[in-house]
């Protein structure tokens, strides 16, 4: 059953708050899947002083995003980022990566991010590493409405309202917003980057490969 909301409103468009842990991921990257555990502990470590969010990069835009068999490389990256991090790729993405034909399109991703992000933006890290479970884990295309749909649905947001916005492109301009922001604003050109921005500053913090007393240490010494 599709949620019956009111009239239907532009998406408001997306600003960092004041002082925040920035997460800039894409949610077809597997560095960023393999990070997304260490992610979520390092949030739930410390969300109660400080705001966590996330912005898509852009990693599979324009000529780069093309069917996931263009990528050869993917299978042997998926393996180092397994014996590093620990990440699974579950059996549905493994049959998808087999066939070869899902195209990565990360304008798609990120506009799945913008609309679940939208309606509830403190819980941006969690849709975040929920977009990348649906393909890494379960090999669903984040191409598919139904997909962020189903995600919406599962943690009682508006699900009719996604659906609108991903239709109507509201949720793409948002993505292309973000792309800007990450790009432009934060400097962040690799996936995934963590970020603490505070004001008009930024302040690099460590991602890939770093335990969670080196993250929190960093976070302690710039919130000191």
């Amino acid at each position: 059953m599709v949620t019956v909301s009111g009239p239907h409103k532009p998406m408001a468009p997306f600003t960092l708050p004041p002082k925040a842990v920035v997460y800039v991921m894409d949610a077809y990257c597997g560095w960023c899947w393999g990070f997304s555990e260490r992610m979520g502990e390092f949030e739930a470590a410390n969300r109660h002083r400080v705001a966590f969010t996330a912005i898509s990069g852009g990693l599979f835009v324009g000529e780069r995003a093309v069917s996931i068999a263009r990528y050869p490389h993917i299978p042997e990256a998926n393996a180092r980022i397994s014996r590093l991090t620990g990440a699974v790729f579950g059996e549905g993405y493994q049959s998808l990566l087999k066939n070869g034909s899902l195209v990565m399109d990360s304008l798609d991703a990120a506009a799945g991010l913008a609309a679940l992000r939208a309606q509830d933006p403190g819980r941006a890290v969690q849709w975040a590493h929920e977009l990348q479970a649906a393909f890494y884990g379960r090999g669903e295309s984040l191409s598919e409405p139904a997909t962020i749909v189903a995600i919406a649905k599962a943690n009682r947001l508006d699900d009719g309202l996604v659906r609108r916005q991903l239709a109507d492109g509201s949720a793409k301009a948002q993505a292309r917003a973000d792309f800007d922001l990450a790009h432009g604003t934060l400097g962040a050109n690799s996936y995934p980057t963590l970020l603490f921005v505070d004001g008009d500053k930024v302040h690099p913090l460590p991602a890939t490969g770093s335990g969670l007393l080196a993250l929190n240490e960093k976070l302690d010494a710039l919130l000191a």
